[in-house]
């Protein structure tokens, strides 16, 4: 760790620990955006990354201060500690690699849990949520300009730091930007996740020109890392936003694009998971790589179903090799918690995305009914299914193996703290006009039941 990263990661714990909680959050992803894996400690050969002093610090805040309880847990709480825990459990028991495999393991799943629950302590209600988005700015658009920066020189002004040099990470003659992160595709992964939420600000009118430059940031983001994943990811969270109108009738959407998907994997040639390198043929990437990937791994299902397997046992499943790991490169999220857990580690990941959409889509249908400005709350919310979409698909090809895992947590803790807030200040409400609402648990969140309006892929 050098002295930049050393002061910035000092100020972002001062931050973190001291703050109000609307700028400790900042401060987070201050430290996610600004801090490199490359600033790091080497403690008797253990890799101690300046990101992880971060989420101590913040999650050391919350339960100190009592922000967040562990008395009261919810269905997405559970479920992501079920998720990191079992799937560590059955990996430690099959596992005959180093201890730094397994040491990485547990890290992993460290990493995990202290940052969704920090963020779950750091992440307030629907107001707090949108001032994060405005004041994120202050951060999102210096970085923008480094990576503008980055794009136009061709040095990555976050080398000194340890960031990745741009050698030959080009495409058709313009540099593929990595920024503070280890790869292109997960530097647009960062402007795509964001991208769906400025929109769903933008529909506020009130914050609709602080939006559209988000927007752009956004944008700038993606189109500077160059790489086909965050433009897809972009655009399947247009396509979320372009299904508002029909946002009643979801049901009915996804059966028809069920059927849909239905129908082209009866007349395509290849199978429905060459869908990937069909889109790659348009926005460009390494599409084949991913769909082989997912052919590859099911003619390969009874070697990792149960339990997963060693990693350098994939090493015969291309005929090049692309990972430092010693075995194939897994560039899917879901193939990579099967290989880690089996079958098991990649049901309780779906699990863990059904239980967002479910808590998502029983929030819209409270908001709707009960809050006086539901407009503006429903297009935020909506926001927050359209970028878990755009995850899902984006994980078909590629992994969050750097501080992107930080982004995705404070996402997911969005999607759990305002889902959470919304139903509980609705029963609330019904309790003090002398209604009693379906149910209420210890965690403050109601089952809406059949009132539950579904969202994406809710019940």
């Amino acid at each position: 760790m050098n002295a930049i990263g050393a002061l910035i990661l000092f100020v972002v714990i001062i931050v973190v620990l001291a703050a109000p909680r609307r700028w400790a959050l900042m401060g987070m992803m201050a430290g996610t955006l600004y801090l490199t894996q490359g600033q790091q400690i080497d403690v008797v050969g253990f890799n101690l990354y300046a990101v992880r002093f971060m989420e101590l610090a913040g999650f050391i805040r919350v339960m100190a201060r009592r922000e967040f309880s562990f008395s009261r847990l919810n269905g997405i709480d559970r479920s992501v500690l079920l998720l990191y825990v079992c799937t560590t459990i059955i990996y430690l028991l099959r596992s005959s690699d180093l201890p730094t495999g397994k040491a990485n393991q547990i890290g992993t799943a460290a990493d995990a849990i202290l940052c969704y629950f920090t963020f779950r302590g750091l992440v307030g209600g629907i107001e707090d949520f949108r001032w994060f988005l405005r004041a994120f700015l202050l951060l999102l658009a210096p970085y923008a300009l480094l990576v503008l920066y980055e794009s136009v020189a061709g040095h990555n002004p976050f080398q000194s730091m340890g960031g990745v040099d741009l050698g030959s990470w080009s495409r058709e003659g313009r540099p593929r930007c990595n920024g503070s992160f280890r790869h292109p595709s997960l530097l647009g992964t960062l402007g795509a996740s964001f991208f769906p939420l400025y929109i769903g600000l933008a529909c506020a009118r009130v914050d609709r020109k602080l939006a559209i430059f988000g927007i752009g940031l956004c944008l700038l983001i993606i189109w500077a890392s160059n790489s086909g994943g965050p433009i897809n990811c972009a655009m399947i969270g247009a396509v979320g936003w372009l299904l508002w109108p029909v946002r009643r009738r979801m049901k009915s959407m996804r059966r028809i694009i069920l059927v849909g998907v239905v129908l082209l994997g009866s007349v395509m040639k290849a199978p429905i998971w060459y869908l990937p390198a069909k889109a790659s043929s348009l926005t460009g990437g390494d599409g084949w790589h991913r769909s082989y990937l997912m052919d590859v791994a099911f003619r390969n299902f009874d070697k990792w179903w149960l339990a997963g397997m060693p990693i350098v046992d994939t090493k015969n499943w291309f005929f090049y090799d692309l990972s430092a790991t010693g075995g194939a490169d897994i560039t899917n999220q879901f193939l990579s918690f099967g290989l880690t857990a089996g079958i098991t580690g990649m049901i309780l990941f779906l699990v863990l995305l059904y239980l967002s959409f479910s808590h998502l889509g029983k929030a819209m249908a409270v908001v709707r009914s009960n809050y006086d400005e539901s407009r503006k709350s429903e297009f935020l919310l909506w926001g927050l299914g359209a970028m878990l979409v755009a995850h899902l698909f984006n994980w078909l090809g590629i992994t969050y193996y750097d501080q992107t895992y930080v982004i995705w947590f404070m996402q997911l803790a969005a999607i759990s703290t305002l889902s959470e807030r919304c139903i509980h200040s609705a029963a609330t409400d019904m309790w003090d006009d002398g209604q009693a609402p379906s149910e209420v648990s210890n965690g403050g969140h109601v089952a809406a039941g059949d009132q539950a309006a579904s969202i994406w892929f809710g019940p």
